[in-house]
């Protein structure tokens, strides 16, 4: 409900004014930058300007050019080199980068991509023992790697040189005092930016990302022109919007201009995503990227295998380009009805068993593919605001994924209850386990006996850059915003907030009826607001607060006595050649006196 919203406005300090002169920008974006904790010169300069020569030197990464030496070493005595991916959207275009590259440099190369089910997620002993049978003298993975200790020892026993590319936490053993021991795998080089003793700058890079750093000084080194070096970058921009990562920093820089490039693509596979998806000929946003493109990259490996999503990107016939293309959309499809249809019951399990009175929420669905565990734990989390595991039925016990909220360490709770799980890993809002099915219950009495979560905790939260007057807000505000673009995670869409703003009118829009248009004024100004969630919600509100005859007025001849707070984004309507101002409302409550 609205009224159980907290509204928080940003302080940072900073001299707004300063910035603002010395970089050209106005007041306002001089406050959202630093809102982002983009703070020095450089950052601020490659954050209004995320252009190619702003990326970090990759030659900073720690052991990099090692593990490019490696690689031309391989090249030149005609060695078999295998490339070891992972089968989500990141480890697929990790993957792919890396092969195109090694192919372009004229490598002796494969690749594998793990069976989601069958094999889990990593390099694995059957992989390693299969890669010497076929005489392959070197590996070199992707997406996953820092934590296959064991693994790669066994590779160098039997003689196959490593090359780890990663970008996950780096593992370690907790001491008894309570100390935590990084460990680093036996490799050749191991190239991860989240390594202690690395220098790079940007810590926060996806797997492809890692491994598009590794291929720049590789095609420096084999003289391949930096432009072909760059078009690689529409795929990490993929990658990059789908592992959710902060897009600031390098990230803004691969995803501004990586996504740029995909409307032009050369690449027959991507091509004929773009049609069957209705993308032909637009410019890819985020959204885009994440919620239509990612999506059917991801379906492949969900419900059968990641090979087919490799198979789109490399095929070079326009006939299966657009057979495995529509073999993805409707994977997605199927993916999507699933995951309905998992939410559903999901949903009914924690109402039925009254387990909305936990902190932590741990459901058992043992018919729920166990690919889709995560998007349900992801929904769940959202619809209630809690930490969520989903568990489905695996061949051994029950398997599944864990998303929880800022205020719960995902990781670190599950770390105190690792005497009753069997494998598991993960971050601070993301997790993934399994455990026998007999003690999933005895995980969840765990995890909320632990539990520190206030109720405080566990109500919603509504981040603001500032509060915005209507007269400040203008055209060239709006355009100075947009500059600050690709917004996602760590560079969010800005929000603003105005106290005491009349209703004027309301008027529902919509095929489907789900769209609120607002005719709002403040101090005098009058903009137009547009609403696509919490309509029935803002109804409910008006009638409570101020009578259904108050609420008939408003949607018919107006009124001037509905008073709200109004948290929103800002933006530009166009509309038969018209241009105007327009507010998103993103939440709203009762004005307080």
């Amino acid at each position: 409900m609205i009224d159980l919203e907290r509204w928080f406005i940003k302080n940072k300090r900073a001299d707004y004014k300063k910035i603002a002169k010395k970089f050209g920008i106005s007041e306002v974006v001089a406050k959202i930058i630093v809102n982002r904790d983009v703070v020095d010169e450089d950052s601020i300069k490659s954050f209004i300007n995320p252009s190619y020569e702003n990326l970090h030197n990759p030659r900073e990464m720690k052991d990099l050019i090692k593990g490019v030496t490696i690689i031309k070493e391989k090249i030149a005595q005609n060695r078999k080199i295998m490339v070891v991916g992972d089968y989500d959207v990141d480890g697929v275009m990790s993957t792919y980068v890396l092969f195109t590259a090694l192919k372009r440099c004229m490598a002796k190369v494969d690749f594998h991509i793990p069976d989601r089910v069958k094999e889990g997620y990593g390099i694995n002993e059957s992989i390693i023992r299969s890669a010497k049978d076929s005489d392959v003298d070197l590996i070199i993975t992707c997406d996953n790697g820092i934590s296959a200790i064991e693994q790669i020892k066994l590779a160098k026993e039997l003689g196959i040189k490593v090359i780890v590319t990663d970008h996950h936490d780096i593992p370690f053993k907790e001491n008894s005092d309570g100390t935590r021991e990084f460990i680093i795998p036996p490799a050749d080089a191991v190239i991860n930016p989240k390594q202690k003793d690395c220098e790079y700058p940007c810590k926060s890079l996806c797997g492809a990302a890692v491994a598009f750093k590794f291929v720049q000084v590789l095609y420096e080194e084999f003289n391949i022109s930096k432009d072909e070096t760059y078009d690689l970058l529409q795929y990490v921009a993929i990658a990059t919007v789908c592992d959710v990562v902060d897009l600031t920093s390098e990230n803004k820089i691969i995803v501004k201009n990586g996504l740029s490039r995909i409307k032009n693509t050369k690449n027959m596979g991507l091509k004929a995503l773009l049609k069957v998806t209705d993308l032909t000929d637009k410019e890819i946003t985020v959204y885009m990227a994440g919620f239509v493109i990612g999506p059917c990259i991801n379906a492949s490996s969900r419900l059968e295998q990641a090979i087919w999503a490799i198979k789109l990107l490399l095929t070079e016939n326009n006939v299966e380009a657009e057979e495995l293309a529509n073999k993805l959309f409707n994977l997605n499809k199927k993916r999507q009805e699933l995951t309905n249809s998992g939410l559903e019951e999901a949903i009914r399990v924690i109402e039925a068993n009254n387990m909305t009175k936990d902190k932590v929420l741990v459901v058992f669905l043992p018919l729920v593919h166990e690919s889709i565990a995560g998007i349900i734990a992801g929904r769940i989390r959202e619809k209630y605001n809690l930490p969520t595991i989903v568990l489905t039925k695996s061949e051994n016990g029950a398997k599944g994924s864990g998303r929880s909220i800022e205020e719960f360490n995902m990781f670190e709770e599950l770390l105190k209850c690792k005497d009753i799980l069997g494998k598991f890993g993960g971050h601070p809002l993301a997790a993934g386990l399994s455990i026998d099915e007999d003690k999933i219950d005895l995980l969840r009495e765990k995890l909320n006996e632990n539990c520190t979560l206030s109720d405080e905790d566990i109500i919603p939260k509504v981040t603001i850059d500032m509060q915005l007057p209507f007269n400040n807000i203008s055209m060239q505000l709006v355009d100075e915003i947009n500059v600050l673009e690709p917004f996602g995670k760590g560079n969010s869409k800005p929000l603003f907030a105005e106290r005491g703003v009349q209703v004027l009118n309301a008027r529902i829009l919509g095929k489907n009826k789900n769209v609120l248009k607002l005719s709002l004024k403040s101090r005098n100004k009058c903009i137009d607001g547009i609403m696509f969630e919490k309509i029935n919600e803002f109804q409910e509100l008006i009638i409570n607060e101020y009578g259904k005859a108050k609420f008939d007025s408003l949607f018919g001849r107006g009124s001037y006595d509905i008073v709200l707070d109004f948290v929103f984004s800002v933006d530009i309507n166009e509309y038969m050649g018209n241009r105007s101002l327009q507010l998103q409302i993103k939440s709203f409550r009762k004005t307080s006196a």
